[in-house]
């Protein structure tokens, strides 16, 4: 963790410059327009041609914006800067074509970090492959507490281009970053960052598993006040000292166990902080309960002594991460109890999509009937499955690629029983339930928590959920 100070050349003057944009949707339009009407000439490269991405075009061009369809990977003639979307892999033509000819390339968020004004608020970062989205809702549940004017952006839906851009005034952004993101936002410097585990995701886009982890750790760079990882995944503190940061700028780790000096973590069922406390090798100050944390899960545990450690970087005080924490409603289908039928617990965390997730998932309860299954992304199931196995009581296997679970089952929990529904209808998920109804007794919980993407069988993750939920409500009828 390199101690010198770390300064960055932030430029927005974009008038006459030639810049294209790659990639319409929701991060593309609204870059080309902010750019447009600071006097830029933009030309928005987009590989489709579809009815949908003519429509985007003919509003672009309304403006006097140049679009190009169906040709994503000419760089045009006389670019001087690309602003990408986030999905866009680094190893496109365009992108090699743009480094040959020493062309920048950011992404929305990089476009955003230059266009702040002197007074912007300060970015409080967040990412890891697991729990981003929750922790950054979490901290600004906290901030709000304390009585700041604040928002969740980024990753998450809200823009972080239209929080910056916005008439609204922030004192503080709780921001939430993929992997993506991070890759095309080199001059990005929060005020303080978190990240909160690592696990291969996105390996197909990243090329490896450095790439990947390298890409995360920029959320790292030039941090002023508190680098959190999770003591817990040293690839996270790794990734800490390898970062260059402000000079003073401390490395706050995070623990479900007994915290030591410099790290939050618990205390007989208490969130206590032993870094941002005077004298933190004798005193600790106590910040919540556990049973404040909504659930209780102990990978979500984690993410609230995440997002506390932020909150505190920041001077929060102890009370008002209590209150932002008992404040906080989870976004749907992520570990969220659906009904009691017959004594059975019935929880839908359809968002667990990768092993990691599904993981964290698992080791929430004792006995399970576990519902897995879909798009496995390359994933392998060993480790998540060796794992979990004496917690499981029986297996209900659905999706494109359950044979690679039900292939791991055999190898690590022979003894446990396994259903495999061999049908991707509508009423695949009422049977799969039926059948987890079946296996489960008095005390169980049946868990869908997938390890696996949707999009084999359902449109997303949400729909996922909500046929869950749908039929555990018939089952309950």
């Amino acid at each position: 963790m390199g101690g010198r100070k770390v300064t960055s050349s932030v430029s927005a003057d974009f008038q006459g410059k030639h810049v294209t944009v790659a990639g319409l949707g929701v991060s593309g339009i609204p870059a080309a327009k902010v750019l447009h009407a600071r006097g830029a000439l933009v030309t928005v490269v987009n590989d489709g041609d579809d009815a949908r991405a003519r429509e985007q075009a003919a509003e672009l061009e309304a403006l006097g914006i140049t679009v190009r369809l169906g040709d994503g990977a000419t760089l045009p003639e006389g670019t001087d800067l690309i602003v990408t979307a986030p999905g866009w892999k680094p190893d496109k033509p365009l992108f090699e074509a743009a480094r040959a000819a020493g062309v920048e390339i950011w992404g929305d968020v990089e476009l955003a970090w230059r266009l702040r004004g002197p007074d912007a608020a300060p970015w409080l970062a967040i990412t890891g492959t697991n729990g981003k989205t929750t922790t950054t809702q979490m901290l600004a549940s906290i901030l709000k507490a304390a009585g700041l004017r604040t928002a969740a952006v980024g990753n998450i839906g809200v823009s972080v281009l239209d929080a910056v851009l916005g008439e609204e005034r922030y004192d503080v952004l709780a921001v939430e970053l993929s992997s993506y993101q991070l890759h095309w936002a080199p001059s990005l410097r929060a005020h303080s960052a978190a990240v909160l585990n690592l696990a291969p995701d996105h390996l197909d886009w990243h090329g490896s598993m450095e790439a990947y982890a390298r890409d995360k750790g920029r959320v790292y760079e030039g941090n002023r006040v508190a680098c959190v990882y999770n003591v817990a995944d040293k690839a996270t503190e790794d990734l800490v000292r390898e970062a260059d940061v402000e000079e003073g700028c401390r490395a706050i780790g995070f623990t479900l166990g007994s915290p030591g000096p410099s790290q939050l973590g618990v205390v007989d069922g208490i969130l206590v902080d032993r870094a941002f406390v005077e004298n933190r090798q004798k005193n600790a100050q106590e910040l919540a309960e556990v049973s404040d944390v909504n659930p209780p899960a102990p990978h979500n545990i984690a993410n609230a002594l995440a997002a506390a450690a932020l909150a505190r970087a920041f001077g929060v005080p102890a009370k008002a991460v209590r209150d932002g924490l008992r404040a906080f409603t989870p976004d749907a289908h992520r570990i969220a109890h659906v009904a009691d039928v017959d004594g059975v617990a019935y929880v839908d965390d359809s968002k667990a999509t990768n092993t990691h997730a599904a993981e964290a998932s698992l080791a929430a309860y004792e006995s399970i009937v576990w519902i897995a299954g879909g798009l496995a992304k390359g994933a392998s199931f060993d480790e998540l499955v060796a794992k979990s196995a004496k917690r499981l009581r029986g297996v209900v296997l659905i999706g494109a690629d359950r044979a690679l679970i039900r292939e791991a089952l055999a190898r690590h929990a022979p003894e446990v029983p396994v259903v495999d529904l061999d049908r991707t209808d509508t009423g695949a998920m009422l049977q799969a339930v039926t059948e987890a109804k079946r296996l489960a007794q008095p005390g169980d919980t049946v868990l869908l928590a997938p390890a696996c993407a949707s999009m084999d069988m359902f449109t997303n993750y949400n729909k996922r959920g909500d046929a869950f939920a749908e039929a555990v409500r018939e089952l309950g009828s």
